[in-house]
């Protein structure tokens, strides 16, 4: 294949629509394992759907909420910059995987600071999107998909 040809198939495939991207679920649910040493998933009436650590906010209902927003959760200063220079900023997967990707870049990002610092220092380079549409799976409140 010409060069030229693979550059042409490259930049379609980055511009597919956000749907083509979809996380899958069930995949998303066996990758949360790397979240739970930091994360809980607990409902309102205090089950615990995945037993997990405190040192993260839990992640119950959490896509479709503002930024910063878990009650009884102490936040880090970057994030809560990021939700004060945005306040109708919500939870959506596409900002979950940002945010998961490269949580420093997306605190500076929505901050507008280029020094504030993100409490969550780990990375994810692949399952963003799994991870993403699980959390959606467990967030009865979140907004239908468009």
């Amino acid at each position: 294949m010409k060069p030229a040809m693979i550059a042409a198939l490259m930049g379609a495939s980055l511009s597919l629509p956000v749907a083509a991207l979809a996380g899958d679920a069930a995949a998303g649910e066996s990758e949360y394992r790397k979240c739970r040493a930091c994360h809980m998933i607990q409902d309102a009436d205090g089950n615990d759907i995945v037993k997990g650590g405190v040192t993260g906010p839990n992640l119950w209902n959490i896509m479709g909420q503002p930024i910063a927003s878990v009650e009884g959760y102490r936040y880090g200063e970057g994030i809560l910059a990021a939700a004060a220079a945005n306040p109708d900023l919500v939870w959506t997967e596409e900002e979950l995987v940002a945010y998961i990707t490269d949580p420093q870049a997306w605190v500076r990002e929505k901050s507008g600071d280029a020094s504030a610092r993100s409490k969550m220092t780990f990375k994810l380079n692949r399952g963003q999107e799994d991870i993403a549409a699980y959390l959606t799976s467990v967030s009865p409140d979140a907004p239908a998909a468009e």
